[in-house]
């Protein structure tokens, strides 16, 4: 198909928590294309009559004259659920001064499928509005096929999507490890477990390969006096047929090691069956078991952990005649019915109309065409697997005690945290022993569709009994603190980290410079966004995370969790302004919220910070809020606490923890190296905000002082965050402020470091908006006494761009044009910056990407200190 004249600027799988959405979400921004005639909407709604009424699920009204990219989001919607995965809302955005663009957020419940849907809505609206619209209706069936068959290589099986649904509803959080498989982590960090249907990760690789040979099973059963039917091992039909006369009487005959009720025959009498059945188990083994056929009724008993969890009969699959239909037509009939699917897609699974089931019915004296007389019961199987058609009837209250301790004896036997028994016996209210029934099989990754939604009976939530078995009463959670903000995100969440590991705790932290886990650097970069969280949470090692959560990770992928412990906004200023569809602070700060929004426990917020006081209006019920302040007299940090709440504050030089009752000292903020000798306030509000969140997520006083006090702003522990060297007397801090409130924050604390004058070399990346550039340049032009400007990361714009207007702001301050000099290339820019300077001057080279720059400059003039500063970084 063509496409319509519509051109996607963006389109982004927003996998977690978003700012649209706390479920996933397809958010595309579109622009251009004709507008909606009267027969393209005829046409439309022809093909797809579930469109109507006519407007969009979010309410928009499809009208005639409406842009044909405003049909995008319902035709979205409804090829997701005719495909069987679809959304629970949409909406349809205008885009500021763009007329003909729209921002499309889709919410969808499998990703691939979304991604689907969007292309086939394109196609379509293309072919409806370009001269192939009259073949669209004949295409339609294919498009919706071809999406059902995605939906289908994605879906969760049944049993999965119990345990799973059984998990969530704890608490517990699962991640998907492979999106075309049935993988998954429930929990996170060390507490996490896996399951794969349902094998679990405490399944061990010797107790599957041990069930999966039926014929070993049956000897350490045997050993453990479990009883089991007798028999032996075959290798050719001749040998098969000796065993079956050995035996006496019927036997049944299956395959050493496989699974489902795959080539298993029963009640074969005579050598002919025995031959037939052997057959047929040779398609799945190399090797066939014949044993004893034990008469009675087929059950399946569920066995988690050292209890049982359900049982079942399970019963052949059958047909019951009416007197009018053929078998086939009665089987068939019976196939189409809502609850059955192909294998174990649905509660049951479809009857296999095949040479088993054509000779099971011979032995009742029918064939396919029959008509038999109403009221008789047709069995179609000689097993009662429900992925062979059968059906199944709870039996569970019925188990004698005795049964069940056999059951729970031959799982552990086997070594299965999670078995299905199966039992023969005539009657399950009786002992096995009682009645001369017994174990034929134990199974690991047992189906529980029949006890999650049994044909009769009471149903069992066996999902839940296996997350039972795994989890006990732990929802698999680690601690999680999350920290978002425009500047001193990094800092912050090292510190809180820093804390939790001088505690005893493993933590995993992400920040702009990389992962570390238990203070080990694992992955280097920007690792702010969703796959850097993930990347904590499936981590076995990690007892306690921090996430440093950045803007543009939640714009591009959503958060990479649920929900957190604690929740820290540090500040929202101006940042990135114009990136993304964010225009204001005002949206930054609802970017900044999501964060806060998840937060099941506390959230911590400056006091000092409008955007993040409004937050507090904002927040789950029950959430506790807890504030930070510079200012000990700060009115919206008094009344908190006069109502009860807690906060963190300056009191003079003292870092004070604080509620309506105790007002009690942490430590000396020269006591923290961190606050470079009390001068760097930002890092002061940093620590302020770190103790707030330890506090909030339990840590006493001393472990809060302790950590706090031991932690280092170096190269090595928090990388380009005020860094300090000495360069000949000359004080040079590196850091990697880049936008107005961080220029202003690093020039203060530069200027309360010395008597002397205040060098800048700065620059900022080129992607911001030409008066957000400016500003920066007036920040600085009123903040250093000499600046020398370099660029770094242009991103699209040409060489001097960004220079020459950081440059116009600083010359629009007091500072005069000779003091404001540009240098484009860096190294020479840090030569003519440390030129300036006079010993006990201090030298602030900002938007820094690496100290190890700072080191290539000296290096011609300076090389011992150059190789003093590599070492240092190493």
């Amino acid at each position: 198909m063509c496409r319509p004249d519509v051109t996607i600027h963006e389109k982004r799988f927003l996998r977690g928590p978003n700012l649209h959405s706390a479920t996933p979400c397809l958010m595309i921004l579109l622009e251009g294309g004709p507008a909606v005639t009267d027969g393209i909407r005829t046409r439309l709604l022809a093909m797809l009559p579930g469109l109507a009424p006519l407007s969009a699920p979010s309410g928009a009204q499809l009208v005639d004259g409406t842009l044909l990219l405003e049909w995008v989001e319902p035709l979205v919607m409804e090829l997701q659920r005719l495909a069987g995965a679809p959304g629970q809302f949409s909406r349809t955005l205008m885009v500021p001064a763009r007329p003909h663009a729209r921002r499309v957020i889709c919410a969808y419940a499998c990703e691939p499928v979304a991604g689907a849907a969007l292309t086939a809505a394109l196609d379509l609206l293309g072919a409806l509005s370009g001269a192939q619209a009259h073949d669209s209706a004949q295409d339609i069936d294919a498009v919706i096929a071809a999406l059902r068959e995605v939906a289908e290589d994605h879906a969760i099986g049944t049993s999965t999507d119990a345990v799973l649904a059984a998990a969530h509803r704890r608490g517990i959080p699962s991640i998907r490890l492979q999106e075309d498989a049935n993988l998954f982590q429930l929990g996170w960090g060390a507490r996490q477990r896996r399951l794969q249907a349902t094998i679990t990760g405490a399944t061990s690789s010797i107790a599957a390969s041990i069930a999966s040979d039926k014929q070993l099973t049956k000897t350490l059963l045997e050993q453990a006096g479990v009883p089991v039917p007798a028999g032996s091992t075959v290798t050719s039909v001749e040998e098969a047929q000796r065993a079956a006369l050995r035996l006496g009487g019927l036997v049944a005959v299956k395959p050493l090691d496989a699974n489902q009720g795959k080539g298993v025959t029963t009640m074969c009498a005579g050598p002919d069956e025995v031959a037939r059945a052997y057959g047929h188990a040779r398609r799945y083994s190399r090797q066939v078991i014949v044993e004893r056929h034990f008469a009675g009724r087929d059950y399946r008993v569920l066995v988690t952990g050292k209890k049982v969890a359900a049982a079942s009969w399970r019963r052949p699959p059958h047909v019951i005649a009416d007197g009018v239909s053929t078998i086939r037509e009665l089987v068939e009939l019976e196939n189409r019915n809502p609850a059955r699917g192909d294998g174990h897609t649905n509660i049951l699974t479809k009857i296999p109309l095949d040479d088993i089931a054509e000779g099971v019915l011979a032995r009742q004296g029918y064939g396919w065409d029959a008509v038999p007389p109403a009221g008789m019961t047709l069995e179609l199987r000689g097993n009662a697997n429900l992925s062979t058609g059968g059906t199944a009837e709870d039996v569970t209250d019925l188990l004698p005690e005795e049964t069940r301790a056999t059951c729970v004896r031959a799982a552990r036997t086997v070594g299965l945290d999670v078995a299905g028994i199966d039992i023969v016996c005539e009657d399950i209210s009786r002992t096995m022993r009682e009645q001369n029934g017994g174990i034929i099989e134990v199974n690991a990754a047992p189906g529980i569709r029949m006890h999650q939604y049994p044909s009769r009976g009471k149903a069992r939530d066996a999902g839940d009994a296996i997350v039972e078995a795994l989890f006990g009463a732990s929802d698999g959670r680690i601690p999680l603190v999350a920290v978002t903000g425009t500047n001193g995100k990094t800092t912050t969440s090292l510190l809180i980290a820093h804390c939790a590991r001088e505690a005893g705790l493993a933590t995993g932290v992400t920040t702009t410079e990389g992962i570390y886990i238990d203070g080990q650097l694992t992955a280097a970069g920007d690792c702010t966004g969703y796959h850097s969280a993930r990347s904590i949470l499936s981590s076995p090692d990690v007892e306690f995370a921090v996430l440093e959560t950045a803007r543009g990770g939640i714009l591009k992928r959503g958060l990479g969790f649920d929900r957190c412990d604690v929740a820290v906004v540090l500040n929202v200023s101006v940042d990135h302004l114009g990136l993304d569809g964010i225009e204001t602070v005002g949206e930054l700060a609802r970017v900044k919220a999501v964060v806060a929004q998840r937060a099941s426990g506390a959230v911590v917020l400056n006091a000092e910070d409008e955007h993040c006081v409004a937050m507090a209006a904002r927040l789950a019920d029950g959430v506790e809020v807890i504030y930070f302040s510079l200012d000990a007299d700060n009115p919206v940090l008094l009344r908190h606490l006069q109502r009860g709440g807690r906060g963190v504050y300056l009191q003079d030089t003292a870092l004070v923890l604080a509620d309506s009752k105790r007002h009690q000292a942490l430590l000396d903020v020269h006591a923290m190296p961190v606050s470079l000798g009390g001068c760097s306030r930002f890092n002061i509000a940093n620590a302020l905000a770190a103790a707030a969140a330890l506090a909030a997520a339990g840590f006493g006083r001393p472990e809060i002082a302790a950590g706090l006090s031991s932690f280092v702003s170096d190269n090595k522990h928090n990388p380009l965050r005020s860094n300090v060297f000495d360069v000949d007397g000359v004080t040079v801090i590196v850091d990697y402020a880049h936008n107005a409130a961080a220029y202003a924050a690093v020039a203060e604390t530069a200027r309360a470091m010395t008597r002397g004058r205040v060098v800048g070399v700065v620059a900022t990346p080129g992607d911001r908006r030409d008066v957000d550039i400016v500003n920066m340049g007036r920040v600085c032009g009123a903040g250093f006494d000499e600046l020398v400007v370099f660029e770094v990361l242009n991103r699209g714009r040409p060489d001097g761009q960004t220079a020459a207007l950081l440059a116009r702001g600083a010359r629009r301050t007091r500072m005069e044009r000779r003091h404001v000099r540009v240098e484009l290339d860096l190294y020479e820019a840090l030569r003519r910056g440390l030129a300036l300077c006079r010993r006990g001057d201090v030298l602030v080279y900002a938007s820094a990407t690496s100290v190890l720059d700072l080191a290539e400059a000296l290096r011609p003039t300076r090389s011992e200190i150059a190789q003093r500063i590599e070492a240092d970084a190493i």
